[in-house]
């Protein structure tokens, strides 16, 4: 998994946050399973001041899907069938980095194959997915990103 125009613990642009324009990156991967029957995407930031902050949940990511565009719109159901879950701000979609003051924050962005799509409904958050991962996770992908606002954004 990676995230084009990045590597691995970059600074992530301003238009990806909250300070920005708030666009989910492109994240692009490939080689998943052969047993693999969906995709789903957690962005979270475990350096918040109460505890880890999810800002973006995917699930039910067709397999044969090997790239999400940059700047999917906010909103429960997708092109390409998949689903958009209820991050920690209480919205739909995603919604980038936003740490308070002038803290860096680590962002991961947990990709993870499923041995089937699962049967959710929408509006799911990060724990009811993570909740499925014990028995329907095969394989797991991360990448981290950072961002402080006190960072000079140069991309």
């Amino acid at each position: 998994m990676s995230i084009p125009g990045y590597t691995y613990g970059d600074i992530i642009s301003q238009k990806h946050t909250c300070d920005g324009q708030d666009l989910s990156p492109r994240i692009v991967w490939s080689e998943p399973p052969a047993s693999t029957k969906s995709f789903a995407l957690i962005l979270e930031d475990p350096d918040a001041p109460h505890g880890t902050f999810t800002h973006w949940v995917l699930y039910n990511i067709p397999p044969e899907t090997k790239e999400l565009p940059e700047g999917i719109k906010n909103g429960e159901e997708k092109a390409g069938n998949f689903s958009q879950g209820l991050n920690d701000f209480g919205k739909i979609g995603y919604n980038g980095p936003c740490p308070p003051g002038k803290s860096v924050h680590r962002y991961f962005f947990y990709l993870y194959a499923l041995v089937e799509r699962p049967e959710i409904g929408p509006n799911m958050k990060a724990s009811d997915i993570k909740k499925l991962l014990d028995s329907k996770m095969i394989k797991q992908a991360s990448y981290m990103l950072k961002y402080g606002r006190h960072y000079e954004q140069s991309k």
